[in-house]
């Protein structure tokens, strides 16, 4: 038995039923606090307000934001009407915004005012001109024909758009019995969320997930954490991530916990977030733990009410976890693996485990998850120690890729089996280590970046005849995006012009930090171009320039 059959809206309701005072969410920059009743009927408004635009079950609302508090309004709104929220990637740019809008046949895009060097009122004016020029509620774009209407999360009024202010009050005059109708129309078989996420193919592919997905994975990974309501759990991870999003909300609510949100990762803020709030449970990546325990202000920070978290993302050094465990109190700190096509948690370490397993594995498989290793060329199941793919098959794994067919038969077996493209060992005990990627996916502080999408891009720069994108080893990421470029006769392009080139199209973390030029890329005998000699390269060049600097 699974731990439950329903469907997201009507978990939430029995948590208010059962606890309605408790708090559900807390942002302690701006003292912000809802309890699991007044984010309920906070959720409800809006659900009903999208309901009066006429927003059908199964149609897609995109929400492209930092880690505003009506993020999850949306989330919850949405999963009690049977939409599909539609994830957007706070990084994205022009480029990328437009494949999501249209790959997604979006009708609702929910949206603030920008972050970092974008400003997302002016992307989407740009994409979609006739928001300034045609009736609001009314939009007939030529460009994105599926997209309807545009919503800005916040108080001010932007031609074309509506603001979240204004959904309420559309709320507050549509029945509950509208959504009471709408609600017993759902099952939680239906997708509710979708996540972009890339592949060798280079473009971005939609993961379908649903209630039953994301629910039972949220709440055995709030197991593995011993979760229970005493528990605050301090987020400063984005929610367009399954991080953000399964592993932190979902493991709240299924144990009617608190969630304690920073807006966007600083490490004073988190510091001061969890003193504020005497948090049990902290997240993150390593890369973000390291920037906290390093801070000049660090001991200043009364830490001790945390116990446990999780790590994700990339593989923690060992003399990191052991700060993270002793000088942060999370002795129960806990390790978790998967991808967004498994809803994503399928293997993850327990509180009680020894470091050893906590920086050398990460995990055992997770409750109703069957995983095994394969040899990738024959597709046999191999035994201990012996290198292969790990797979995996259960409740958790994605109802399929959007619109994708192919791809989806690709990931997923006749027999329900999903490939995962990572590469690992298990020992006797049942533990799994990461050993390498049959993808050559590279991972820049937790960020999957996939190599052939930068490539396509960069197709697009003029004097560009030919590029590879791979993975360069570093300290501080892990690892960094590097290109290997061939131009056209008679082009003379600089590394600058390539980055200049990218930053304005691009999200940045995914503009290559370095630029060689070559003649020719190495082949095999068979002409495939082998990737990781780029990387050897790469290695040896960087080293070389150095060298060069230091005499």
């Amino acid at each position: 038995m699974l731990f439950t059959e329903d469907t997201l809206g009507d978990f939430y309701e029995k948590m208010v039923e059962k606890n309605p005072d408790h708090d559900f969410l807390v942002y302690p920059d701006r003292d912000l606090r809802f309890t699991y009743k007044e984010f309920d009927e906070r959720a409800n408004l809006l659900a009903k307000g999208l309901l009066s635009l006429g927003i059908e079950k199964g149609d897609h609302v995109g929400i492209w934001a930092k880690n505003v508090p009506d993020w999850l309004t949306f989330m919850l709104a949405t999963a009690k009407i049977g939409v599909v929220l539609v994830t957007v990637n706070t990084a994205y740019k022009s480029h990328e915004l437009e494949y999501v809008l249209k790959q997604s046949d979006m009708k609702l895009l929910a949206m603030i005012d920008g972050f970092r060097d974008v400003d997302y009122v002016e992307t989407v004016y740009g994409l979609v001109p006739e928001l300034k020029t045609q009736e609001r509620g009314k939009l007939e774009s030529e460009e994105f024909p599926f997209l309807k209407y545009v919503v800005y999360v916040g108080q001010e009024k932007h031609r074309g758009m509506y603001n979240t202010n204004e959904l309420m009050l559309l709320g507050k005059h549509t029945s509950d019995e509208e959504l009471k109708k709408r609600k017993k129309t759902l099952n939680n078989n239906d997708v509710i969320n979708m996540q972009y996420t890339s592949g060798t193919t280079g473009f971005p592919k939609g993961v379908m997930l649903t209630h039953r997905n994301i629910l039972n994975n949220g709440y055995y990974i709030g197991e593995r954490q011993k979760f229970t309501e005493i528990d605050k759990i301090c987020l400063p991870v984005p929610l367009f991530h399954c991080f953000g999003i399964v592993l932190g909300i979902m493991a709240v609510i299924t144990h009617g916990a608190t969630a304690v949100m920073v807006e966007l990762f600083d490490p004073l803020m988190v510091l001061a977030a969890v003193q504020k709030e005497k948090c049990t449970a902290l997240y993150g990546v390593p890369t973000m733990f390291i920037a906290e325990f390093t801070h000049s202000m660090f001991e200043l920070f009364d830490l001790s009410s945390l116990r446990t978290g999780i790590m994700a993302g990339s593989p923690c050094p060992i003399e990191a976890m052991k700060k993270v465990m002793n000088d942060m109190h999370m002795k129960e700190v806990t390790i978790a693996y998967g991808l967004t096509e498994a809803s994503p948690v399928f293997t993850q370490t327990s509180v009680d485990d020894p470091i050893e397993k906590k920086v050398e594995t990460v995990g055992t498989a997770m409750p109703h998850c069957e995983v095994k290793v394969i040899d990738p060329e024959t597709g046999e199941t191999l035994g201990p120690h012996q290198p292969g793919e790990i797979m995996c098959k259960g409740y958790n794994v994605m109802k399929g890729y959007y619109k994708m067919p192919e791809m989806t038969d690709e990931a997923i077996e006749d027999d329900g089996w999903l490939h995962s493209g990572d590469l690992v060992t298990v020992d006797e005990d049942g533990y799994y280590t990461i050993v390498g990627r049959i993808k050559d996916m590279i991972i820049r502080g937790g960020e999957n970046i996939y190599p052939r999408e930068i490539e396509e891009f960069l197709y697009t720069m003029p004097g560009i005849q030919d590029v590879q994108v791979v993975g360069i080893p570093d300290e501080k990421y892990g690892e960094l995006v590097g290109a290997f470029i061939i131009l056209k006769d008679d082009v003379d392009l600089t590394e600058e012009d390539v980055r200049d080139y990218a930053l304005t199209k691009i999200a940045r973390y995914k503009v290559p930090k370095h630029v060689f030029f070559v003649e020719e890329f190495p082949l095999t005998a068979s002409g495939k171009i082998q990737k990781f000699k780029l990387r050897e390269q790469a290695v040896e060049l960087l080293d070389e320039k150095k060298q060069e600097e230091k005499i």
